[in-house]
C-alpha cells in the first residue's frame, strides 16, 4: 500500500493527513472485500439466504421483500428497502449517501441507482453525493438509470430505459433520456400487494 506524501493533485500532505490517508485507503479494502462477498451472495438462487445474507451486511429490508439474483450494492450500510417491495435481477443500489426505497415498489432489471457522481467542473474531480427517496408503489421499468438527489414520489411510473435526473411527482409517468412527463397514473387509491417473487431467481 502506497502512501505519498502529495495528494493526486501534487499537494503536500500534513503527517495528520496522511494518517487520515492511510486510515481511509484501509477502510476502503475493507468496504471492497465486503461487496465482493455481497456479489457471491448474488449467485444463490435462494431469495431468504440472499435477504439474510444482505441485512446482516447493513441493508435494512422490510417484510415479504424479495431482492433477485445478481443484485449489487455500494456501501449498504446507507440502504432501506421497506415491505413487499420486489427489486429485478442485475440492479444496482448505491448507499454512499441515503437511499431510501418504500413498500410495494416494483424494481424491474438492471436498473441502477446512484446517489454519488463526479463534480465535472471541481478542479480535483471529487465525488459529490445526493440522497435518493423513492416513494410507495412506484414502479421502475427496465434499464432506468436515476442519478443522485432524484426524489420519486408515490405511484410514480419511470418507463424503460429512461434517465432520471430530476425529482418526478406522484403519479406521474415519466420517459425517454433525460425522463419528461408523458402521462399520469389515472389511479390513485393504490393499496395493491405485490405478491411473491419467481423462485430461484
Amino acid at each position: 500500500m502506497l502512501i505519498q506524501s502529495r495528494d493526486k493533485m501534487g499537494r503536500k500532505l500534513s503527517f495528520t493527513e496522511i494518517l487520515c490517508k492511510i486510515s481511509n485507503r484501509i477502510l476502503n479494502i475493507l468496504l471492497d472485500f465486503k461487496l465482493m462477498l455481497l456479489r457471491l451472495v448474488g449467485h444463490m438462487p435462494f431469495h431468504t439466504i440472499r435477504i439474510a445474507c444482505y441485512r446482516l451486511s447493513g441493508v435494512k429490508i422490510g417484510r415479504e421483500t424479495r431482492i433477485h439474483m445478481w443484485c449489487n450494492f455500494f456501501d449498504p450500510k446507507n440502504i432501506e428497502i421497506g415491505k413487499d417491495t420486489v427489486i429485478g435481477d442485475h440492479a444496482f443500489l448505491d448507499g454512499r449517501a441515503k437511499l431510501v426505497i418504500g413498500n410495494h415498489v416494483d424494481i424491474a432489471s438492471s436498473v441502477m441507482v446512484y446517489n454519488s457522481e463526479h463534480d465535472i467542473e471541481s478542479e480535483d474531480f471529487h465525488a459529490i453525493t445526493g440522497e435518493v427517496f423513492i416513494g410507495d408503489y412506484v414502479f421502475i421499468g427496465p434499464r432506468v438509470i436515476i442519478l443522485p438527489g432524484v426524489r420519486i414520489g408515490k405511484g410514480a411510473v419511470i418507463g424503460a430505459g429512461a434517465v432520471v435526473t430530476k425529482s418526478v411527482m406522484p403519479n406521474s409517468i415519466m420517459g425517454g433520456v433525460p425522463a419528461k412527463l408523458i402521462g399520469r397514473r389515472k389511479n390513485k387509491s393504490l393499496h395493491y400487494r405485490l405478491g411473491r417473487a419467481r423462485l430461484f431467481q
